[in-house]
């Protein structure tokens, strides 16, 4: 079921950046300058209504092609009811002028889809008042702004089964004597450490510890959501570490690249990704990607401006209405009875026997990395989710979670 925020704006406070992409990247996967700004038009039929996309980025980039799947999914839903107009590779801080140029084209329901665009987007929905803004990634929407919308999906639930996907693997390396229990070590290339990093990566790590309790994690923070050159070297860092498992919350395929080179020389690790499937690129060494899915959102959405039906003020879901997906197992390299046990929690998590508070749960203690005073007992659970879509938890749990560098 759909849930509603009620004012809650804690983290958008605490994560400036916070799920916006970086540099984008060509296929090679070398890092490239930024690209001009750009806008895509689709053809109009006689009364379509306009529909406007801001992004970050372009299709070449899988935090931005998430989106962009989302577009074509309601390009497909209405067909020549609707009209697209996107902006791509718009930066957060010159997304003013593209907004004003989608308002005055003649847009009923605009979707700005990172996380720096959500304070000048409620800004000029005070000014459009007739005109819808959907905001990706944030929480700021309240009811003193009725035109303007806040949206995101549950992907601590993605990030705990993909943890159970690798955490099968470890275990299959532990019964094979190819590692031994005190070495099921990971590794986690993570862009900032903002609270949808923190609450991704420890969400993850549970997931790893519900197979293998004995796992541990390292840390590398990037400081950028996109650098190719960057995620690939604290990667290889991390594996020749010995962390038999590399997981990401960055947007190039560095990572999954620094898996398959080790592999290809005969090192032991596996990679999880996010976003997008990476097996393409690391068929011997990636097993899997969690990601979301902005289509039911926005293909909702839409109906609901042409409905002339009240938008929620914040809105989230998760497996249950197919806002969180994960990519299709690699069964090449993935553990035997590996699907089941995804199959098993994902089941468990839309019947809502599975919840936050049961995954941010144990004899563990946290510390938030902006203040060392603000600490967390997680004795009781933590309830992620419960009153927002964007992610609140900033804990770096001690003992087992050992932070490397900041870059």
């Amino acid at each position: 079921m759909h849930k509603k925020l009620l004012a809650m704006i804690l983290a958008c406070a605490m994560v400036i950046g916070l799920a916006s992409c970086g540099k984008s990247v060509d296929n090679a996967g070398s890092a490239t300058s930024t690209p001009a700004a750009s806008t895509a038009a689709e053809p109009a039929a006689d009364g379509a209504m306009k529909v406007g996309f801001v992004y970050i980025g372009d299709d070449s980039e899988a935090y931005t092609a998430n989106f962009i799947a989302a577009e074509n999914a309601i390009k497909e839903e209405y067909g020549d009811k609707v009209q697209t107009i996107a902006k791509y590779n718009v930066a957060e801080d010159a997304v003013e002028d593209p907004l004003v140029e989608l308002c005055e084209a003649g847009c009923k329901v605009i979707f700005t889809t990172s996380f720096g665009y959500g304070e000048k987007a409620k800004e000029l929905a005070a000014k459009y008042p007739d005109i819808q803004f959907c905001q990706a990634t944030c929480a700021n929407a309240d009811k003193d702004t009725a035109n303007y919308h806040t949206y995101m999906g549950a992907i601590y639930q993605g990030r705990y089964v993909a943890g159970i996907v690798a955490g099968m693997k470890m275990k299959e390396l532990i019964d094979a004597g190819t590692i031994t229990a005190d070495k099921a070590k990971i590794g986690y290339v993570a862009a900032y450490p903002y609270a949808e990093v923190i609450s991704g990566y420890t969400a993850f790590l549970m997931g790893v510890r519900s197979i293998v309790p004995e796992a541990k994690m390292e840390v590398n923070y990037t400081n950028s959501w996109g650098d190719y050159d960057t995620e690939k070297s604290m990667a290889t860092a991390m594996i020749e570490d010995g962390c038999v498992i590399i997981s990401q919350h960055s947007d190039t395929e560095g990572p999954a690249e620094a898996c398959e080179d080790a592999t290809k020389k005969g090192t032991t690790v596996f990679h999880v990704g996010y976003n997008q499937s990476m097996v393409d690129i690391a068929p011997d060494s990636s097993l899997i990607s969690s990601r979301q899915d902005y289509a039911p959102y926005e293909v909702g959405a839409v109906k609901a401006v042409m409905d002339g039906t009240e938008l929620p003020v914040d809105q989230w879901a998760g497996f249950d209405e197919g806002w969180v997906a994960m990519t299709e197992l690699n069964e090449k390299i993935a553990a035997k009875g590996t699907q089941e046990a995804m199959d098993a929690a994902i089941k468990d998590f839309k019947d809502g026997k599975l919840t936050a508070k049961d995954i941010y749960k144990g004899d563990y203690k946290g510390t938030n990395p902006f203040d060392k005073n603000d600490t967390i007992d997680l004795t009781e659970g933590f309830a992620e989710n419960s009153t927002q879509s964007a992610p609140t938890f900033a804990y770096v749990l001690d003992d087992i979670i050992t932070v490397l560098s900041t870059n």
